[in-house]
């Protein structure tokens, strides 16, 4: 069943986190259900060339370079609308898979601050415009590792423990305004970044996460879902849902084909 083109008052859709992986998979998302994307990221180049790959495609579309954890930065950003419909926090990311015993705490300090404080930036300045369109939508992209630990990741762990709460008891608080609340938690996502990132380069490692799993999530995948989920009638809250591939029953165990 299609859904309904969004109204004109919350036809704005700011996705963070959207030079790449599911941050772009998203914006193209709502670009396609007739939103105005409006694209943020750190890096600039990306983010215009999706922008005008979107506009290209009859989309209306607009990058903004951002950095999620300078609050400065994004007080400014919030000044340039007067609502906004959607606000999907996805900026975030992970950093090493080493032990409590040897974390890196700057490692810890960086997760902290992109999942946590970032999302906590976005929402705060822009929370006042999703209330002002009267049908508003702010989208928590968490992971199922905010919903059970695993050894080597704690500290993306904590990070996403906190995006998940915050997303939680932001929706206790708001109750009653026009704003729904919705947590989407990803498992295995395959994408060209993620773990690259995560072990700082290192090719054979990265590919060690999605070894013998025939079909790992894609960004695609979480995008569709997301757009699924804030594009539900405006009474209609999904609170939380948690995305796998068949593969992965959970965070430790994972069909591996031989």
């Amino acid at each position: 069943m299609a859904t309904a083109a969004p109204s004109a008052a919350s036809r704005i859709a700011v996705v963070t986190g959207a030079s790449s992986g599911i941050g772009a998979a998203t914006a193209r998302r709502l670009a396609e259900a007739g939103y105005r994307v409006v694209l943020t990221a750190r890096r600039k180049d990306r983010i215009e060339a999706l922008a005008e790959e979107l506009t290209k495609a009859g989309h209306s579309a607009v990058a903004y370079q951002l950095d999620v954890t300078d609050r400065a930065a994004v007080d400014e950003f919030a000044t340039a609308f007067k609502t906004v419909g959607v606000l999907v926090n996805n900026a975030g990311g992970a950093l090493g898979a080493d032990p409590v015993a040897t974390g890196d705490p700057a490692d810890w300090r960086t997760m902290y601050e992109t999942n946590v404080i970032g999302t906590l930036n976005l929402t705060q300045a822009l929370l006042p415009r999703l209330v002002a369109s009267g049908d508003g939508v702010v989208v928590v992209v968490s992971s199922t590792a905010g919903h059970g630990t695993y050894e080597g990741g704690a500290g993306y762990v904590a990070a996403k423990h906190g995006a998940h709460v915050l997303a939680e008891t932001l929706r206790l608080e708001i109750v009653g305004q026009p704003v729904r609340v919705i947590e989407i938690a990803p498992g295995m996502v395959k994408t060209e970044e993620f773990a690259l990132t995560r072990f700082g380069g290192d090719t054979e490692k990265a590919e060690k996460v999605y070894q013998g799993v025939a079909e790992p999530l894609t960004a695609d995948d979480v995008a569709e879902t997301i757009t699924w989920a804030a594009t539900r009638p405006s009474h209609v809250n999904v609170d939380l849902l948690v995305l796998r591939p068949r593969a992965q029953a959970s965070n430790t165990k994972v069909h591996r084909e031989s």
